[in-house]
């Protein structure tokens, strides 16, 4: 029942960052995409089927480049029109400016301390004129990767020996931002603001 629950506020969550999106965006059918943090999985795969879901939605999907730091060999299979590439999000293959958005849905949590986190949005950054970027809220009381209750409000000691307890390891490498951490991982000539709160922000930057 918990984890239906989940599904079905996962999929609802999902929608209405994908509708943010094309509304603060705008993105044209010819805008190259950058979608960074995908993993190797084909359309709606993964816990809560939220996995690769901008490629399921996105209406241009031949203007979209997917880096995934894993091999793509399922992903290029489900999404044949999307150029996928496998690279370290902090250390980008591609020129300043390359593409017209960066886009990136709840991976900069996953990417390491925080200096991990500001390479891996300085380089999005670098190489979009305009990013989209969406992580956790810290302070929304349940961790949606985990479930858990106001156990990632710990210090990190006794917050991961309640993850190892309750069979949750993966969680031991999550950062977790709040609105305040999360707009100040971004270069100080990019300008950002915050365009949702709650279970989720979803940081813009970059001139319109």
């Amino acid at each position: 029942m918990l984890h239906r629950l989940a599904s079905q506020v996962s999929a609802r969550s999902r929608a209405q960052k994908f509708e943010l999106f094309l509304e603060t965006m705008q993105p044209t059918a010819g805008t190259a995409v950058l979608d960074l943090g995908v993993t190797d999985a084909g359309a709606g795969a993964g816990e809560y089927a939220s996995d690769n879901f901008f490629e399921s939605l996105y209406p241009w999907p031949e203007r979209v480049t997917a880096v995934g730091i894993t091999s793509l060999d399922h992903f290029s299979a489900a999404f044949p029109r999307v150029t996928a590439v496998t690279a370290d999000g902090r250390d980008l293959p591609f020129p300043d400016g390359h593409f017209g958005i960066g886009f990136s849905n709840a991976v900069v949590e996953h990417v390491g301390r925080r200096a991990d986190q500001e390479r891996f949005i300085a380089e999005l950054c670098r190489v979009s004129q305009r990013v989209y970027v969406t992580t956790p809220n810290r302070w929304f009381p349940v961790e949606v990767h985990t479930l858990l209750p106001v156990v990632h409000w710990l210090p990190r000691g006794p917050r991961d020996a309640v993850f190892s307890a309750l069979g949750r390891p993966e969680a031991h490498e999550l950062e977790l931002l709040g609105p305040r951490t999360f707009r100040s991982l971004f270069p100080a000539a990019v300008p950002v603001q915050l365009v949702r709160r709650g279970m989720t922000l979803v940081a813009v930057g970059g001139r319109p």
